[in-house]
């Protein structure tokens, strides 16, 4: 089959002749539809410093995807060929203290596909049956792909309580942007999401946040007393792995606030921890998704009135894949979608 392979140690993917993949008798063998292309994606292309050190040479890369199941194993009752099915991207050992005890997500020994096992960016892929989450029928193909990043925006968004608090959203990636969109859909007042790119800007405003803010021209807390909240803001989502945004978003956070954090920093990150202790907040570190109620949180959020479908900006063959991966690299895009159907 055709895949897109991680040949060499330097920048760019390949496109190769793979082996399919077998099927064991727990797992399910997927017919690839659409692909997303993800930071990690992106930071595997460039082989930066994490990628280089992560990911062997010869991996089929990607872990966003929407597909049809064209073979199951004997094993497996739960799911049929025909279905619309999308991959939880962690694979857990199921033996750990919180494997056995039900938090999956927070497994010690979890495998990424497209990282650490052979990924989605290919004709095929097979999941143990385990990691298959199978889509409502109404569910649009396009956002059914970005299933993955849509959970990562899920369970940030709803790690705190809402209903009528203030939110901040440091980083307008697709992920930041679908995390405001969340936030605002359950119950925020307001929610404010700041990035220096104004493509990106203007994608968030799309989806309806209070205020679309660039950080190199306006500071927050200008903001926080133009919209009149005496304290600052309830709670932060930080999305953008950014020292500098961090540091603003401390200094703009009422005293008992929360803040969940997905973003990645590139190195060590210093804060005034006395800022953390003196005004009683709460950090919480977001991964991935929670097995499986964050993804059934999005398809309820889906089926009330989500969308977003705005952060999709790119639908492209696959084999236009360089265009995809060239797109992202320049900050003019949200979501792109690979279509494999041919």
């Amino acid at each position: 089959m055709k895949a897109l392979v991680k040949s060499r140690a330097e920048r760019g993917l390949w496109l190769e002749e793979v082996a399919e993949p077998e099927v064991g008798i727990n797992d399910v063998k997927i017919r690839v539809l659409k692909t997303g292309i993800c930071g990690t994606d992106l930071h595997i292309y460039e082989w930066n410093s994490w990628a280089s050190a992560t990911v062997p040479l010869g991996l089929t890369i990607g872990h966003e995807f929407v597909g049809e199941i064209v073979e199951v194993g004997a094993n497996v009752a739960d799911f049929e060929r025909g279905q619309v099915v999308s991959g939880e991207g962690h694979v857990v050992c199921g033996r750990c203290r919180n494997c056995l005890a039900g938090r999956r997500h927070l497994c010690a020994h979890t495998e990424g596909v497209g990282v650490n096992r052979s990924g989605a960016f290919a004709e095929y892929i097979v999941l143990p049956m385990t990691n298959i989450w199978l889509h409502a029928p109404w569910v649009d193909l396009d956002v059914a792909a970005i299933f993955d990043p849509l959970g990562n925006a899920v369970h940030t968004a709803l790690a705190f309580p809402c209903v009528g608090e203030d939110v901040l959203v440091t980083g307008a990636g697709p992920i930041g942007i679908m995390a405001a969109a969340v936030a605002r859909r359950a119950g925020a007042r307001r929610v404010v999401i700041s990035d220096p790119n104004a493509f990106r800007r203007a994608l968030a405003e799309k989806v309806g946040v209070t205020e679309a803010v660039d950080p190199t021209a306006t500071r927050l807390r200008e903001v926080q007393l133009r919209l009149g909240l005496q304290e600052g803001f309830d709670v932060g989502l930080e999305m953008s792995g950014n020292p500098a945004a961090f540091r603003e978003m401390l200094e703009n956070m009422s005293h008992g606030a929360k803040i969940a954090m997905l973003g990645l920093p590139s190195e060590a990150m210093a804060i005034d921890w006395n800022k953390v202790i003196f005004n009683q907040l709460t950090l919480r570190g977001i991964y991935g998704r929670e097995m499986y109620e964050t993804w059934y949180k999005m398809t309820v959020l889906l089926e009330s009135g989500l969308d977003i479908s705005g952060v999709i900006t790119h639908r492209l063959n696959w084999r236009d894949y360089e265009a995809g991966f060239l797109a992202m690299e320049c900050g003019r895009s949200g979501k792109v979608i690979l279509d494999w159907r041919e």
